[in-house]
């Protein structure tokens, strides 16, 4: 149950951890929290790397509680997997934001024979479809080229840097609408000028929706290219 996530935090074992021994989850932890979390500064972290105290789950339990994590160290598995979402958050995401980088990591995880059976469970596809419906995504037959267009999506317009400067307040430019030719006369000054300003205002709104288009090109480009062939590179083929 912990394999993706600990597949995207690079663990050295990922099919082959055992949460039920001891000594490997108390390892474990000691790696989460020196490479991962990094909660407790490095000279406060001697009691919990104390694998072999038998006041280790007294640590444990108080370090449960400084990361605010809502289970009890009788709840093994439950704390665990909040960890490795902890860990998750602060490898991948910008103040929690989720990244593009981890659905990487996920999908990248598929190359190993026992995680190929994800892309066909059934949680698995519910998941991509609601994100896709979410963020307004194309749906396609694969589930891994919508998760790929969704992580476009969220590297160019979900960041921290592309939130805020979509936030941003746009300052318009003067016009002079006299310099503007309407091409035809209303035969009132006051509509003329009107028709003036939702011409330009057309204009505009034309040349961001060319935008999008190219947006949008080079974003089926990046999902469907084929990386068998390479016309820069001026051959066909690996």
């Amino acid at each position: 149950m912990f394999r993706r996530k600990l597949t995207a935090l690079d663990y050295h074992n990922p099919a082959g951890f055992n949460c039920k021994d001891e000594t490997e989850f108390r390892n474990f932890i000691v790696w989460l929290e020196d490479q991962k979390i990094r909660h407790y500064k490095i000279e406060d972290r001697g009691n919990l790397r104390n694998i072999h105290s038998s006041d280790w789950p007294k640590f444990f339990e108080q370090y449960l509680r400084d990361v605010n994590c809502p289970f009890k160290i009788q709840d093994r598995q439950e704390a665990i997997d909040w960890l490795l979402g902890l860990a998750v958050r602060l490898e991948y995401g910008d103040n929690g934001m989720f990244c593009g980088e981890y659905i990487d990591a996920v999908i990248s995880s598929y190359k190993f024979p026992f995680l190929i059976f994800i892309v066909n469970n059934p949680d698995f596809k519910a998941g991509v479809m609601a994100l896709a419906n979410l963020l307004q995504i194309q749906r396609h037959d694969d589930y891994l080229v919508m998760l790929k267009a969704i992580r476009i999506l969220v590297q160019e317009r979900l960041t921290q840097d592309a939130v805020a400067k979509a936030n941003q307040t746009k300052e318009g430019l003067p016009v002079a609408l006299d310099k503007h030719i309407l091409g035809f006369d209303t035969g009132d000054a006051v509509l003329n000028e009107a028709a003036q300003i939702l011409r330009l205002l057309h204009i505009e709104e034309l040349r961001e929706l060319q935008t999008k288009i190219n947006e949008a090109i080079v974003a089926v480009q990046a999902i469907i290219a084929d990386p068998k062939t390479d016309h820069r590179l001026g051959k066909v083929g690996r």
